[in-house]
């Protein structure tokens, strides 16, 4: 009776251990959209279930007036935030021991601490790693390995690839956050080569006005320089 015991128990812990790897697997692929559950019982028991009908509807009136929703992106475009500020929850290998816990959320000093490593690499500087084109005014993402992608570009590589690995350092289950150092340089960029073409054009322009009046010193230059300089007495 007791091996038949022991037995059991061994099987209990071994049929418990393959589930909780199973779903941590799954979990981590992020193939949530699969269950251990057959499919056919789950979408029956979701169509037999019975739709509720509210007893009391309220009456909407039209006013005309459009509610103004406010976006905090949106009154503040050069905000920072973070992306995912919950960790996600422990699966049942974590809970068993199994698997290392997902780390904590960084705090802002820490997430400073991530930035300035990034600014002394100059990522923002650089073309994005992904599609190899300057960040400009697109939306950019800090990880929290310093690395630092388009928006856009690391939400295809995350659905292209199925999991949520840094594209660089294959880093697991990294963190994000919005920042917005490539669009602060560009638009520095940008008034740089708006100030320089500015400046080249008030030259240019102070040159043909000094042209006019001094003489120039080549021979052939002053010249003809004081000829038009009579012919424009002569007209006058």
């Amino acid at each position: 009776m007791l091996k038949n015991k022991g037995r059991s128990s061994k099987r209990d812990t071994l049929a418990v251990t393959a589930v909780a790897l199973q779903d941590h697997i799954l979990q981590d692929l992020q193939l949530r959209n699969l269950s251990v559950a057959d499919r056919s019982k789950t979408k029956v028991q979701k169509e037999n279930q019975p739709k509720c009908v509210k007893g009391s509807a309220r009456a909407l009136t039209d006013t005309g007036l459009k509610r103004l929703t406010r976006d905090p992106a949106a009154e503040d475009p050069e905000r920072e935030y973070v992306l995912d500020p919950k960790p996600p929850p422990l699966t049942l290998a974590q809970k068993l021991g199994l698997f290392e816990p997902p780390p904590l959320p960084l705090s802002s000093n820490e997430w400073e601490k991530v930035k300035q490593r990034s600014i002394v690499q100059g990522d923002s500087m650089q073309p994005c790693p992904i599609c190899k084109e300057e960040f400009e005014l697109r939306p950019q993402v800090l990880l929290s390995c310093s690395h630092v992608f388009h928006r856009a570009c690391l939400q295809a590589f995350e659905k292209f690839t199925n999991k949520k690995t840094c594209p660089l350092c294959r880093k697991n289950q990294y963190q994000t956050r919005v920042i917005h150092d490539g669009a602060r340089l560009f638009k520095i960029k940008c008034a740089t080569r708006i100030q320089a073409a500015w400046r080249g054009h008030v030259v240019r322009k102070w040159y043909r006005e000094l042209r006019k009046t001094v003489p120039p010193t080549d021979a052939k230059l002053r010249r003809r320089f004081f000829e038009e300089k009579i012919k424009e007495w002569k007209q006058a």
